[in-house]
């Protein structure tokens, strides 16, 4: 790392820390006026508790495996609903179009919480879907929508001339896109689908209307039996951020392995 990419990390997390600094200063100050008790000391016991000469996760931690699992079903569900939606927008079938158009207009045009409800009282109960079925699939029909624009703008931004190369070297559809087209599309879409799956883990909070013990819901009912929601959804903001930020390093980690080999020629 050269000496300008150390001096602008070094700016960058100074500014942080500063924005950090007045964040606790105006939030310490706005509790200070309202006569607000800080309780940081017990946020602990709703994290993880020692009993019987071990740890145990506590409500926090296991509605974070819950919302773990739920976000990571539904992104495979979006990844394989997206692709298929953008291949059918970009075949030849009048029909496929026309059913991968209503989908995407129709999900984009309605609230996910309409689109969960609706699921959940209706249709869900008609196919026989639990809640956590139900969440997963109401999750990944949304982001799915979106995710399946990313895609079809990546596979249009490829040049026809390397369809082309691929079909003269005697390569089959299937092997097009797995030798040829899917390396330089991961390249293109996956800064856009990092954005799709953060979007995908925030909008898994909302599936707390439906009863699931995900991170938001235990959070609220620790709320509700100790009064301290200050620490409570501060902890639990911390944890989602610290899930979006883990999640955008690997994908830039996974971005420059991708584009290491294009690079190179």
């Amino acid at each position: 790392m050269n000496k300008a990419a150390v001096t602008s990390t070094l700016s960058a997390l100074a500014q942080m820390a500063v924005l950090v600094g007045l964040l606790v200063w105006t939030i310490d100050n706005g509790a200070s006026a309202m006569g607000y008790q800080w309780q940081w000391q017990r946020v602990t016991d709703y994290l993880a508790y020692f009993e019987e000469g071990q740890w145990w996760a506590a409500e926090l931690l296991l509605g974070l495996e819950v919302t773990l699992q739920l976000a990571g079903l539904s992104l495979v569900g979006t990844l394989l609903l997206g692709t298929a939606t953008a291949l059918l927008k970009r075949s030849d079938s009048i029909i496929g179009r026309g059913l991968a158009n209503l989908y995407v207009e129709l999900i984009r045009n309605t609230p996910l919480l309409v689109q969960i409800y609706l699921l959940y009282f209706v249709f869900g109960p008609i196919i026989g879907l639990d809640r956590f079925s139900t969440a997963v699939l109401a999750l990944s029909l949304f982001q799915g929508a979106y995710s399946a624009e990313v895609i079809r703008a990546g596979l249009n931004s490829i040049a026809s001339g390397q369809w082309e190369a691929a079909t003269s070297l005697g390569l089959s559809r299937w092997h097009s896109y797995r030798y040829v087209i899917l390396p330089q599309l991961l390249q293109r879409i996956l800064p856009p689908l990092t954005n799709e799956a953060v979007s995908l883990i925030k909008n898994s909070s909302i599936v707390s209307v439906m009863a699931i013990f995900d991170l938001t819901t235990e959070a609220r009912n620790i709320v509700a039996d100790t009064a301290m929601p200050f620490e409570i959804w501060f902890t639990a903001a911390a944890i989602y951020l610290l899930l979006t930020l883990s999640l955008a390093a690997l994908a830039a980690l996974l971005e420059r392995r991708i584009g290491a080999p294009w690079r190179g020629h």
